[in-house]
């Protein structure tokens, strides 16, 4: 017996002889861990040493940041898990396709993924990836070479490098010698626009289901490539708060499973059992809910794993903070309590892989079988094609399955009415079926009221696709199957004409914005119409734009073959004409056809906006359009040259006198200014801005005064709004509402309003009943029952346009980006 147990005993010695020559992370930087911050650059050099030093572990680079900064993940598992990993990863799909299996028992480690630093200035996260990949490596315990024979661990250090570089870059800058603790050194103040978010001021950690960032979008690919049984998404709070781990607050989303909320009762139990013999404080089932989808708990949720948010205290804790109790916290300190939760969690989902995966299993195939919620089919109608490709791409993104309809009559709840009524099922309807292994978001994504049990909320509790796209739609209570894979396009013969007398265009989606662009850049003179008509049996709306073939001749060469380029560049269909008279409408030589012109825009980028808002503009302009800006500061706004800029965007912010006193003249000269949300606020009751916040009567408080202090609560809930969509009355025949369908559906999380404008249009009105989906209070809702939203006033020669809520939230909400696009390009 003694000899066969040589070989392994030589195996294991050589193992650990390899394991001894692995360099610790301090032997690595040359600094104990903890004593300084860890730049982006030495955290891939230290994954990529390790994965060169062992067999144990693949580094996989999945993509860069917008900075061009590197992402990556580690994998690291016990070696027989690593030598057949692909195996493993392609075996752990297939339990997700949904397809039932009888009668076999599955074998399969659980793949536990941990995700740290999404919020760059969160930073003891990624410190805590080096100190968790190195100590997965050595595996020096044998309980942790234990717990990687069950379990295929999958690290990404930082998915937000160019935040936490931002962090550092100012961190580094200002500490001394050695860290000052005292809260009010500057060392725990960031400047604007701080490091939480990415190169364009998002949040990545509320972009997983839109997908609207490239950091996200090349993560999830990956992710979807894996699709592991738990993520753990690794996060900072406030530094006086004690430690956050699962399970989580209410609400709970009703289609989060039972299983996975055990399992995060059965995780929280293994970390505090380690927490106590440390005496660290903690809490659980506080704050941070299971809801909005696009998380880095609840997306993974939606997707069969058990996903679970951990929250150290430290953000502006730089190396060392005094806290409200008088203790110094270091980031040595939030690197153990990080640690400490994830080897914890390691422990746990070792001890219980079999039963993950055959969950994780169990999660797909009840999918299908059981439909989740009240409807089974979602069907979107094909009536504008470019705002349904783009939610067919957001789908895809998303691994939910749709198809194209057909002939044949259907009975569903109408997005629009809110009420049961039938249709006819088109040949471009989009329609999701939930007979699918993505069953579970597509419904989370597609409900028309989310079902919330507590209105507390962490944050916005209404995002269906229909309103956010501004699309028609039914939710269906029978399954309903596609008969296509595609869209069926316009007739390509319409737009061939050889020497039309005119190109037309008309204006659906932010995809036409594009075309508009690349057209004006070419040097073509196009026009749009400000009045509906008809030719050769087909309508236009407001807002279509058209190209007069003997107008551009003189001054663009080869103008068909560049329009022509253009139309299969951007996938776009003109359609043509031969003559310059209509069937119904004024003909083509009227004033209704004015020329565009080609904005020069300016954004206001100065630490009085606020950069999440400035992020979105920022982004849909250069990634969105590929549109020139120029970000200027609010101290160069009174140096505005119509020449140079003759379009200025105020982004949602605080600005005081500075709107007035340094735009007017430049406005009434025939500048156009946007102001976004808060910026409202700066020109309100000011001259010459045609402006009132809507007055409104305050009931009786008598119920309020007498309010228990038990119950103030619910006082404080009737006075919230957390992210509730209401419907909004348009002026159709304003260019701003072109494509934007019979209502435009917004996103409030205030409850402000505004009076009607006295001079100018009101484009967009909340009227009584407008409440559509979400938490808002009975307060909010009395706030908002009647009055302007979205508005144009013309000043002088110039234009004010007046945005009360956020068209461009988070970069998902589609017809929100088609409003501001008209107001941009096609108002004047």
């Amino acid at each position: 017996m003694k000899y066969f147990l040589l070989p392994f005993l030589f195996l294991s010695l050589g193992w650990a002889a390899v394991q001894a020559q692995v360099k610790s992370p301090d032997e690595f930087f040359g600094y104990a861990l903890g004593s300084r911050f860890t730049s982006q650059d030495k955290v891939l050099d230290y994954f990529k040493y390790l994965g060169k030093m062992t067999r144990n572990v693949k580094v996989v680079s999945y993509g860069k940041s917008y900075e061009g900064r590197e992402l990556l993940v580690g994998i690291v598992s016990a070696r027989d898990n690593m030598d057949k990993l692909e195996q493993i990863r392609i075996n752990n799909l297939s339990l997700s396709n949904g397809q039932k299996i009888s009668g076999k028992s599955i074998k399969q480690p659980a793949i536990l993924w941990l995700s740290y630093n999404v919020h760059g200035n969160e930073a003891s996260s990624t410190e805590t990836a080096i100190k968790m990949m190195h100590a997965l490596v050595e595996a020096k315990k044998s309980n942790i070479q234990d717990w990687l024979r069950n379990t295929v661990v999958i690290i990404d250090p930082c998915l937000n490098p160019d935040g936490r570089e931002r962090y550092l870059s100012y961190f580094n800058s200002v500490t001394g010698a050695k860290p000052n603790p005292n809260p009010l050194a500057r060392e725990h103040s960031e400047p604007w626009p701080g490091g939480r978010s990415n190169h364009y001021y998002f949040d990545l950690n509320r972009d997983w289901a839109w997908q609207s960032q490239i950091e996200t979008q090349q993560r999830l690919a990956l992710y979807h490539d894996w699709m592991p049984e738990v993520h753990v998404d690794f996060h900072e709070q406030n530094y006086n708060e004690p430690y956050y781990f699962a399970p989580a607050a209410e609400p709970i989303h009703q289609d989060i499973t039972v299983w996975q909320r055990a399992f995060q009762v059965t995780v929280g139990k293994n970390n505090a059992k380690n927490f106590d013999q440390k005496g660290w404080k903690y809490f659980t089932k506080e704050q941070f809910d299971l809801l909005y989808p696009s998380y880095g708990d609840t997306y993974p949720l939606y997707n069969g794993a058990v996903g679970m948010t951990y929250e150290q205290g430290g953000i502006g804790a730089g190396l060392a903070v005094i806290t409200i109790d008088g203790d110094t916290l270091t980031l040595k300190d939030r690197i153990d309590h990080h640690f400490i939760a994830g080897m914890a969690t390691l422990e746990t989902v070792s001890k219980n892989a079999d039963r993950l995966v055959e969950e994780f299993r169990k999660y797909f195939e009840n999918a299908r079988v059981t439909s989740p919620g009240v409807f089974k089919s979602y069907v979107v109608k094909g009536e504008n094609l470019g705002k349904l490709k783009r939610l067919a791409e957001l789908l895809k993104r998303n691994n939910v399955d749709f198809s194209f309809g057909g002939d044949g009559n259907a009975e569903g709840y109408h997005y629009e009415t809110g009420k049961l009524e039938p249709f006819i099922i088109g040949r471009n309807d989009l329609i999701v079926n939930l007979d699918q292994p993505g069953a579970i978001l597509a419904n989370v994504l597609f409900e028309p009221q989310t079902k919330v049990n507590d209105s507390n909320t962490y944050d916005i509790t209404a995002w269906a696709l229909p309103y956010a796209y501004g699309l028609n739609a039914y939710a269906v209570k029978s399954l309903i199957k596609g008969k296509y894979q595609f869209i069926e396009e316009p007739n390509p013969a319409l737009g061939k004409m050889q020497k039309p007398y005119a190109w037309l265009l008309p204006w659906d989606s932010v995809d036409d914005a594009k075309v508009l662009v690349a057209l004006q850049k070419a040097g073509v003179k196009v026009r749009m119409t400000e009045e509906g008509f008809t030719v050769g049996g087909i309508s236009y709306p407001v807002g279509s734009l058209l190209i007069y073939r003997a107008e551009n001749e003189k001054s663009v060469k080869e103008l068909s073959t560049k329009i022509a380029e253009i139309q299969r560049r951007l996938k776009a269909f003109f359609y043509t004409v031969n003559g310059g008279s209509v069937d119904k409408g004024k003909d083509f030589g009227s004033s209704v056809y004015p020329v565009l012109p080609i904005p020069k825009v300016a954004v206001v980028a100065s630490s009085e906006a606020t950069a999440q808002s400035l992020g979105e503009v920022w982004h849909f302009f250069e990634q969105e359009l590929g549109y020139p800006i120029t970000m200027i500061s609010l101290d160069d706004i009174g140096a505005l040259d119509l020449n140079k800029i003759n379009t200025l965007i105020f982004p949602d912010g605080t600005y005081g006198d500075n709107i007035n006193e340094k735009t007017q003249d430049w406005v009434r000269a025939g500048g156009k200014l946007i102001l976004m949300e808060d910026a409202i606020l700066s020109a309100v009751g000011k001259k010459p801005f045609d402006i009132q916040r809507k007055a409104y009567y305050k009931d009786e408080l008598s119920v309020e005064v007498a309010a228990k202090y038990q119950s103030r609560k619910q006082t404080n809930l009737s006075n919230a709004i957390s992210g509730a969509i209401f419907k909004v009355d348009l002026d159709k025949s304003h260019p701003i509402s072109a494509g934007l369908g019979n209502y435009y559906y917004t996103l409030k999380t205030d409850d402000r309003l505004y009076e009607f404008l006295s001079r100018g249009w009101n484009t967009g009105v909340l009227k009584p009943g407008s409440y559509v989906a979400g938490i808002a209070g009975e307060g909010v809702l009395k706030k908002l029952g009647a009055g302007m939203l979205f508005g144009v006033q013309p000043e002088g020669k110039g234009t004010v346009i007046y945005l009360g809520a956020s068209v461009l939230f988070r970069s998902f909400w589609e017809n929100g980006e088609l409003m501001f696009v008209n107001s941009v390009f096609l108002v004047n």
